[in-house]
């Protein structure tokens, strides 16, 4: 993103009304699922200010990140050309746990593998723990060789989340050349498993139980500020039976009619107005092995979405008797599969308390310093979830602007990086708290 303002800490402010119309592009699948709209009138406490903004070493660092994003950009590129697949992220892991200890930085590796740094504070500040995901989607021997064009990054992981990694990085090194201390801890986690459902951010706070008073996770696309967690359901659901040649199958008992009434029937449930919404998908199909026969066992995999838990677990059981129930009618058996479980966070007037929290209208005001106007959305698909359910206030930030993230086609914008570190480096400042002589 090229900036237009004089100001080096105004990085930003020429492309902010286009980064704002990506804002909430994946909740648009169902209304109900998109964010309430917050009244003019209503205003929520803050701790960022231009004051803060402006302590010497504040913007010495904002500064430095400037003066350091080409490296910045060299390092998101051999991020996301090491391979990191879910499961698989021990490189990615070893060469992120040696940037932070290059830093002076206490560095683990838990059992999981999540990287782990902490940057002691002074005391009498808040801990605030920064996560962003190591692992993306692709298979190992997928072609992550990055390509320039023009002002974007092209490859494989490029957005998703190389990017947040590479900020992350980045915003630890201008805390450090610039001798800026904190009365609160900072924690910055690389975490694993992210794309399997949020695997490594759990086991990290159930791992460490109080540890984390505030959490931001580094994931998505700017401007957004989620402080949500829409829950997701994954099931794959089978239907057996003994199955039959085609000539003798006629009137016999048959799996594949009864996933095909079931199907039917579940995109027929309506979803109810007013509790926040719901979205769902029939993602994939599977079963049977030859034309002539009746398969013996097939499949359908259900992708359940909302951000209200109470129907979310309706839906889920609705789902359930409509199987049953076709099941029944052809004369076979079923059985599901659970694969994922992320509880849902509740819906706007659930979370009115973490909209209040100022972690929220701290992370709008950072994005507004830079020149980006940003929007508090109720939802999110990130590790910030697993803080959101847990009770800890947490929201997820963008780390660039990009897209086709999933697919070998994915990009990222090269400049909007930028300003996303420094809201990043914003928020740790604003919420851990300055430590030593602070002049406002």
């Amino acid at each position: 993103m090229r900036s237009t303002s004089q100001s080096p800490l105004g990085t930003g402010r020429r492309t902010a009304s286009r980064l704002a119309c990506r804002a909430v592009l994946a909740y648009c699948l169902c209304p109900g699922l998109l964010p309430h709209p917050v009244s003019a009138q209503q205003t929520y406490p803050t701790r960022f200010s231009t004051a803060l903004a402006g302590q010497p070493a504040v913007r010495d660092a904002l500064r430095w990140l400037e003066t350091d994003f080409p490296k910045h950009v060299e390092e998101w590129i051999r991020i996301t050309e090491i391979p990191a697949r879910s499961g698989e992220e021990q490189a990615r892991a070893a060469y992120v746990k040696a940037q932070f200890e290059a830093l002076g930085l206490t560095v683990t590796i838990d059992s999981i593998g999540n990287v782990i740094a902490r940057r002691p504070g002074s005391g009498g500040g808040e801990t605030v723990v920064f996560a962003a995901h190591l692992d993306t989607v692709h298979p190992m021997d997928t072609d992550v060789t990055v390509r320039r064009d023009g002002n974007l990054l092209r490859a494989p992981g490029i957005f998703d989340n190389s990017a947040s990694v590479a900020n992350m990085l980045a915003m630890a090194r201008a805390l450090h050349a610039n001798e800026i201390r904190t009365r609160g801890d900072i924690i910055f986690i690389g975490t694993a498993q992210e794309e399997l459902g949020l695997i490594g951010m759990a086991w990290w706070l159930d791992s460490n139980p109080g540890i984390a008073d505030v959490l931001v996770a580094l994931d998505g696309g700017l401007p957004s500020v989620n402080y949500g967690a829409l829950g997701i359901y994954w099931t794959r659901y089978h239907f057996t039976g003994e199955g039959s040649h085609t000539n003798t199958s006629a009137g016999k008992p048959h799996p594949a009619r009864a996933l095909a009434d079931a199907i039917r029937s579940i995109y027929e449930i309506r979803i109810p107005e007013g509790r926040g919404g719901a979205v769902y998908n029939v993602g994939m199909l599977d079963g049977g092995s030859i034309f002539n026969a009746i398969a013996q066992d097939v499949s359908f995999t259900m992708d359940l979405r909302s951000v209200n838990p109470a129907l979310l677990d309706s839906l889920d059981v609705e789902i359930d008797r409509r199987v049953a129930a076709a099941a029944t009618a052809h004369r076979v058996g079923w059985h599901k599969e659970t694969a994922t479980r992320n509880t849902a966070g509740g819906t706007p007037d659930m979370l009115a308390d973490r909209r209040a929290h100022p972690l929220v209208q701290t992370a709008l005001d950072a994005h507004a310093f830079v020149g980006i106007a940003s929007r508090a959305i109720p939802s999110g698909s990130t590790d910030s979830n697993a803080g959101v359910v847990r009770g800890i206030p947490s929201i997820s930030i963008g780390r660039s602007n990009g897209g086709d993230q999933h697919t070998l086609s994915e990009w990222s914008d090269i400049d909007s990086a930028l300003p996303a570190t420094k809201i990043a480096l914003l928020i740790a400042v604003a919420m851990a708290g300055l430590a030593g002589p602070v002049s406002f």
